[in-house]
């Protein structure tokens, strides 16, 4: 058996097709999703969602989730998020730079107030997510 997964950002539809196996990126870690997952809702960070597809082999597609919530019911899984990306349409030589960017501007936020610190943090979240969903490590 395998489950039916759906991406849903508010302005576009990220991923909707079968897929052996999800791994999410829940706000209390990873969360690995196969099928016959007993119930679930859960709150996501920003971070990567990884889908193995149905007849993709070992391949996974990487898709950056800007937080949101996924729900887990009799082998559908619905994602609704603030904004997602899939990984094999991000720049990463683009990805890298505005991580680097984002980086700084923690780290220079850090002696700031912190609603500056709390915005930083939350940009380097997105840019690593980005980057690592196009393959780079951060």
């Amino acid at each position: 058996m395998s489950l039916v997964v759906r991406v849903v950002a508010p302005d576009k539809t990220v991923w909707d097709d079968e897929a052996d196996e999800v791994i999410l990126p829940s706000t209390t870690g990873q969360l690995g999703i196969l099928s016959g997952h007993a119930p679930l809702l859960t709150a996501l960070d920003t971070g990567v969602l990884r889908v193995r597809a149905v007849g993709g082999g070992k391949e996974w597609t990487a898709i950056a989730l800007m937080g949101g919530f996924a729900e887990v019911e009799e082998d559908e899984v619905t994602i609704l998020v603030n904004g997602a990306e899939r990984g094999d349409r991000i720049d990463l030589t683009e990805a890298k730079t505005a991580y680097e960017a984002a980086k700084a501007q923690s780290e220079s936020a850090a002696r700031g107030d912190r609603k500056a610190v709390m915005q930083a943090g939350n940009a380097l979240k997105k840019a690593r997510a980005r980057l690592q969903a196009a393959g780079g490590n951060a």
